[in-house]
Protein backbone atom coordinates (compact mmCIF):
# COMPACT_ATOMS: atom_id res chain seq x y z
CA UNK A 1 0.00 0.00 0.00
CA UNK A 2 1.25 3.21 -0.89
CA UNK A 3 1.19 6.44 0.73
CA UNK A 4 1.00 9.78 -0.67
CA UNK A 5 1.46 12.91 1.37
CA UNK A 6 1.68 16.84 0.12
CA UNK A 7 5.32 18.00 -0.85
CA UNK A 8 7.16 19.47 1.83
CA UNK A 9 5.56 17.40 4.57
CA UNK A 10 7.19 14.42 6.57
CA UNK A 11 5.35 11.57 8.04
CA UNK A 12 3.61 13.23 10.99
CA UNK A 13 4.39 16.49 10.11
CA UNK A 14 1.69 19.00 10.96
CA UNK A 15 0.83 20.98 7.54
CA UNK A 16 2.48 24.62 7.87
CA UNK A 17 -0.39 27.22 6.53
CA UNK A 18 0.55 29.24 4.29
CA UNK A 19 1.14 33.10 4.15
CA UNK A 20 -1.43 34.86 2.02
CA UNK A 21 -0.81 37.60 -0.08
CA UNK A 22 -0.82 40.98 1.43
CA UNK A 23 -0.78 40.14 4.92
CA UNK A 24 1.52 41.90 7.16
CA UNK A 25 5.04 39.73 6.81
CA UNK A 26 4.60 41.24 2.85
CA UNK A 27 3.98 45.00 4.53
CA UNK A 28 6.97 44.53 6.55
CA UNK A 29 9.34 43.20 3.59
CA UNK A 30 7.59 46.03 0.64
CA UNK A 31 10.32 48.55 -0.37
CA UNK A 32 9.88 51.70 -0.16
CA UNK A 33 8.51 52.44 -3.66
CA UNK A 34 5.75 49.89 -3.13
CA UNK A 35 4.54 51.49 -0.17
CA UNK A 36 4.57 55.32 -1.83
CA UNK A 37 2.42 53.50 -4.79
CA UNK A 38 0.10 52.05 -2.80
CA UNK A 39 -0.46 55.53 -0.77
CA UNK A 40 -0.03 57.96 -4.07
CA UNK A 41 -0.99 60.74 -1.73
CA UNK A 42 1.63 60.70 0.81
CA UNK A 43 5.30 61.95 -0.08
CA UNK A 44 7.96 59.33 0.28
CA UNK A 45 9.69 60.23 3.83
CA UNK A 46 13.47 61.54 3.43
CA UNK A 47 16.24 58.59 3.52
CA UNK A 48 17.75 60.27 6.82
CA UNK A 49 14.02 60.05 8.36
CA UNK A 50 13.56 56.86 7.62
CA UNK A 51 16.88 55.90 9.39
CA UNK A 52 16.09 57.94 12.48
CA UNK A 53 12.75 55.89 12.59
CA UNK A 54 14.43 53.04 12.13
CA UNK A 55 17.29 53.49 14.78
CA UNK A 56 14.25 54.59 17.32
CA UNK A 57 12.53 51.77 16.80
CA UNK A 58 15.64 49.87 17.51
CA UNK A 59 16.46 51.95 20.63
CA UNK A 60 13.08 51.43 22.28
CA UNK A 61 13.67 47.95 21.55
CA UNK A 62 16.48 47.77 23.53
CA UNK A 63 15.14 49.72 26.04
CA UNK A 64 12.09 47.44 26.33
CA UNK A 65 14.49 43.88 26.69
CA UNK A 66 16.47 46.15 29.06
CA UNK A 67 13.93 47.03 31.39
CA UNK A 68 12.38 43.69 31.30
CA UNK A 69 15.99 41.90 32.46
CA UNK A 70 15.72 44.53 35.13
CA UNK A 71 12.30 42.86 36.39
CA UNK A 72 9.81 45.24 35.02
CA UNK A 73 6.68 44.61 32.69
CA UNK A 74 6.27 46.49 29.99
CA UNK A 75 2.42 47.50 29.69
CA UNK A 76 2.82 49.79 26.73
CA UNK A 77 5.01 50.68 23.59
CA UNK A 78 5.02 54.14 21.30
CA UNK A 79 1.55 55.11 23.10
CA UNK A 80 -0.04 57.75 21.57
CA UNK A 81 -2.11 60.73 23.09
CA UNK A 82 -3.28 64.13 22.24
CA UNK A 83 -0.64 65.43 24.28
CA UNK A 84 2.21 63.49 22.91
CA UNK A 85 3.74 59.65 22.91
CA UNK A 86 5.56 58.03 25.56
CA UNK A 87 8.24 55.48 24.54
CA UNK A 88 7.35 52.84 27.12
CA UNK A 89 5.10 52.65 30.19
CA UNK A 90 6.24 49.72 32.25
CA UNK A 91 5.40 48.49 35.66
CA UNK A 92 7.33 46.36 38.47
CA UNK A 93 5.46 45.53 41.58
CA UNK A 94 3.79 49.17 43.12
CA UNK A 95 5.70 50.90 40.77
CA UNK A 96 4.62 52.11 37.35
CA UNK A 97 6.92 54.30 35.20
CA UNK A 98 6.47 56.57 31.72
CA UNK A 99 9.95 56.22 29.72
CA UNK A 100 11.68 58.20 27.33
CA UNK A 101 14.22 56.42 25.52
CA UNK A 102 16.89 58.74 23.68
CA UNK A 103 19.51 57.31 21.31
CA UNK A 104 22.30 59.60 20.35
CA UNK A 105 26.37 58.76 19.12
CA UNK A 106 27.27 58.72 23.03
CA UNK A 107 25.72 58.68 26.14
CA UNK A 108 26.40 62.28 27.32
CA UNK A 109 24.54 63.27 24.09
CA UNK A 110 21.72 61.23 24.61
CA UNK A 111 21.12 62.67 28.14
CA UNK A 112 21.27 65.75 27.33
CA UNK A 113 18.52 65.88 24.31
CA UNK A 114 15.53 65.57 26.53
CA UNK A 115 14.57 69.01 26.31
CA UNK A 116 12.47 71.05 28.63
CA UNK A 117 9.47 70.68 26.52
CA UNK A 118 9.27 66.71 25.54
CA UNK A 119 9.30 66.91 29.60
CA UNK A 120 6.36 68.58 29.77
CA UNK A 121 4.92 66.55 26.86
CA UNK A 122 5.94 63.45 28.44
CA UNK A 123 4.27 64.61 31.60
CA UNK A 124 0.70 65.48 30.02
CA UNK A 125 0.84 62.18 28.06
CA UNK A 126 1.40 60.79 31.77
CA UNK A 127 -1.48 62.25 33.12
CA UNK A 128 -3.59 61.14 30.31
CA UNK A 129 -2.78 57.80 30.28
CA UNK A 130 -3.39 57.73 34.13
CA UNK A 131 -6.70 59.31 34.06
CA UNK A 132 -7.27 56.26 30.96
CA UNK A 133 -6.20 53.27 33.34
CA UNK A 134 -6.80 51.39 36.67
CA UNK A 135 -3.85 51.89 38.07
CA UNK A 136 -4.74 49.49 40.99
CA UNK A 137 -2.41 49.03 44.05
CA UNK A 138 0.34 51.43 41.90
CA UNK A 139 2.01 53.61 44.87
CA UNK A 140 5.04 55.30 43.03
CA UNK A 141 4.99 56.53 39.63
CA UNK A 142 8.17 57.76 38.07
CA UNK A 143 9.35 59.30 34.93
CA UNK A 144 12.49 57.81 33.64
CA UNK A 145 15.08 57.84 30.82
CA UNK A 146 16.72 55.09 29.31
CA UNK A 147 19.81 56.06 27.04
CA UNK A 148 21.32 54.59 24.30
CA UNK A 149 24.74 54.76 22.48
CA UNK A 150 26.28 52.32 20.04
CA UNK A 151 28.68 49.87 21.85
CA UNK A 152 27.21 50.65 25.30
CA UNK A 153 24.45 48.78 27.43
CA UNK A 154 21.75 51.06 27.98
CA UNK A 155 21.61 53.52 30.62
CA UNK A 156 18.31 53.52 33.09
CA UNK A 157 18.08 56.99 34.71
CA UNK A 158 15.19 56.29 37.29
CA UNK A 159 13.38 59.89 38.18
CA UNK A 160 14.96 61.58 35.17
CA UNK A 161 12.94 64.27 35.43
CA UNK A 162 9.58 65.41 37.37
CA UNK A 163 6.29 66.49 36.40
CA UNK A 164 7.00 70.19 36.34
CA UNK A 165 9.29 69.22 33.62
Amino acid sequence: MSHTRKPGTLPGDIPRPTIARGTIREQMNASPETAASKHPEKPMPRPERVAAFRTGLSAESRAAAWLIAKGFRILARRWRSPAGEIDIIARRRHLLIFVEVKARATLDDAAYSVTPQQRQRIAAAADIWLSQHDVGAITDIRLDAVLIAPGKLPQHIPAAFDADG
